[in-house]
């Protein structure tokens, strides 16, 4: 099949098909006599297995890795769950990360209600308080961490 068959089949862009060529991640397949590449069931395989580990926010080196574990069967797997391990450690930070902008963005929410112009707009006028390296709501913290101000808001 050719690459567009393979993209339609997997869900995966040609273009990123071709950039995972590229990078090692699926093998280049052989050549048809009429110069066009010829991918098999390995392809499909391979290119879900990535498409996959995408889904759960996998960047291509570990995926990379993994795909080299694949390859050996009989090898010890503690490497691919110390590489688990690290990319939940990833996500778990991510998470901690995410619920802090959570608080924050709510805080900020809480500085208008609605029927305001935009010149009496709460919530603008604590954007822009921020951006001149004064305290927010979405850092009320700000003036008093010793921070400098403009370290505060980056």
């Amino acid at each position: 099949m050719r690459i567009g068959e393979l993209a339609k089949i997997t869900g995966i862009e040609v273009e990123t098909l071709r950039y995972y060529e590229r990078v090692g991640l699926v093998q280049l397949p052989a050549r048809q006599t009429n110069g066009y590449r010829a991918y098999g069931q390995d392809a499909i395989e391979r290119a879900n297995f990535i498409r996959h580990c995408r889904t759960l926010d996998m960047g291509l080196g570990d995926i990379k890795r993994l795909l080299d574990f694949t390859s050996k069967p009989d090898a010890d797997c503690l490497d691919v769950n110390h590489l688990l391990d690290e990319h939940l450690a990833r996500v778990r930070a991510k998470l901690q990360s995410l619920r802090t902008l959570e608080k924050q963005l709510a805080r900020l929410r809480t500085q208008c209600d609605t029927g305001h112009r935009a010149a009496d707009c709460g919530i603008l006028q604590d954007l822009v308080a921020a951006a001149h390296g004064e305290a927010c709501a979405c850092h009320p913290s700000d003036a008093n961490t010793g921070l400098s101000k403009r370290k505060a808001h980056e």
